[in-house]
């Protein structure tokens, strides 16, 4: 075997984040979004000893697994790859993947609880950030997500089915709108043209929905009138903002060079356990509204009774952990990076009547040196990347009984973990919480204790 071949080989083996593998002639062959079962033609792009790298090129073969009706744009899109599976399968997966990182460390010895599922596995998105471009090079204009596979072709999930149907009419009016106008879009490897996002949310309790449009600066253009048509829009939800975003970074993100406010507000309210959260545009928010509520419940059981006790949220975001976990505690410390989240997390608590919370702009990595209290309860929650060696250190140093750690990487979460057993913890229960279903990822909380 060398690289550029074709292959086919039966896939026998998952991992966590959505790889798989198969052998030929002894060879490992690793590739991206493969289910157990699937025979697949697949294209060799890197080679070294007995293990290569691949790329799908074709299913030949379903996998005897995939049971499941799919929306129309399974397999172009390059989101819900494991659709076609049963929700039961494809919880069972993940539980067993998340297991055998843990076991790769040695982290054997931790009590598991059965992974749960989201309550809603399809509509549950709150938020959708689709992307402007070509069906295929010099193709007509689409609005949606990347294709399987492809970097810059795009796919127009206007029946997406992990959304609801207020997002697919945003979606389908301004889709529409931008090709009768003929106004060009960007394209990121010549940094020329116009549209570049558009980033919708949707708050699941409240139905309070909020359109972001995101462009450069390259072109002059007037849509107020796009902007009347969403107004009188037949939603089942109420349009509460509308903002222009121009961003002229050369990277492939969504970012604000200066936003304008077009419409109403920046900013939907949504409900969450009893309690009330402003979410702005640009912060972060977990994207399955009910799914996040059991995912809360289910650190505050972690947590447990907090009375009298200091509790530190780091990494916080809008601060929703701190406030459900601070209706028990003492008082909640919280440290996050985006300042825009602290604000909302500082109005939160006012909305929320919340006055035993504090929440700090900047890096944890920073802040918490600066910390004068000493934690009872530590609340981690970091970012896909896991926590700065450093910081770790630094909450390592605190000394705190509890620590309770919410990720959505499995992998760092499984290094820091180590870390922590170095240090003198015990790592002492996990659970899975599912809320991405039909996609290769899944949150898990762990209760760490100090021996």
């Amino acid at each position: 075997m060398k690289k550029k071949d074709i292959v086919e080989f039966t896939i026998d083996h998952t991992e966590f984040g959505g790889k798989a593998s198969g052998t030929v002639d002894g060879i490992r062959i690793k590739v991206k979004h493969g289910i157990k079962g699937q025979k697949v033609k697949a294209y060799i792009k890197k080679i070294k000893k007995k293990q290569a790298e691949g790329k799908i090129m074709e299913v030949l073969e379903r996998s005897p697994l995939e049971k499941e009706d799919t929306c129309r744009h399974f397999g172009a899109c390059g989101g819900c790859f494991q659709q076609s599976l049963s929700y039961e399968d494809q919880l069972k997966e993940k539980e067993e993947q998340v297991k055998a990182l843990f076991d790769e460390v040695n982290l054997s010895n931790v009590a598991w609880l059965p992974i749960e599922g989201s309550p809603n596995i399809f509509n549950y998105r709150n938020k959708m950030e689709f992307s402007f471009g070509d069906e295929e090079k010099g193709g007509k204009m689409a609005l949606g997500m990347h294709k399987r596979g492809r970097h810059h072709d795009i796919v127009t999930v206007d029946e997406c089915m992990i959304m609801d149907e207020d997002f697919r009419l945003v979606l389908k009016t301004i889709l529409e709108y931008f090709k009768e106008k003929g106004v060009p879009l960007y394209h990121s490897m010549r940094h020329v043209g116009y549209l570049r996002h558009l980033v919708v949310r949707k708050a699941f309790y409240t139905g309070e929905i909020l359109i972001n449009l995101v462009t450069t600066t390259q072109h002059q253009l007037d849509i107020s009138d796009l902007v009347e048509e969403l107004k009188s829009a037949n939603f089942k939800g109420t349009l509460v903002g509308f903002l222009h975003t121009f961003n002229d970074n050369l990277a492939d993100t969504v970012q604000s060079d200066k936003t304008d406010i077009l419409f109403g507000r920046d900013y939907v309210i949504e409900n969450l356990l009893g309690l009330q959260f402003k979410i702005s545009a640009f912060s972060f928010f977990q994207t399955n509204t009910v799914a996040a509520e059991r995912l809360y419940e289910i650190v505050r059981d972690f947590v447990g009774e907090a009375k009298d006790q200091v509790v530190f949220d780091l990494y916080c975001g809008t601060g929703t952990i701190g406030q459900v976990v601070a209706q028990r505690a003492d008082k909640v410390i919280g440290i996050e990076i985006i300042e825009d989240a602290v604000e909302a997390a500082k109005e939160n608590a006012k909305l929320n009547g919340l006055d035993n919370c504090k929440f700090i702009a900047g890096d944890v990595r920073l802040k918490v040196k600066e910390l004068k209290e000493d934690p009872d309860i530590i609340i981690l929650d970091p970012p896909r990347a896991g926590i700065h060696p450093q910081a770790l250190q630094d909450v390592i140093g605190f000394g705190a009984k509890k620590i309770v750690y919410v990720s959505c990487n499995p992998k760092s979460l499984a290094v820091d973990l180590v870390e922590l057993k170095k240090a003198g913890y015990q790592i002492e229960k996990a659970k899975c919480m599912d809320m991405f279903p039909h996609t290769p990822h899944v949150e898990c909380v762990v209760l760490i204790t100090k021996k």
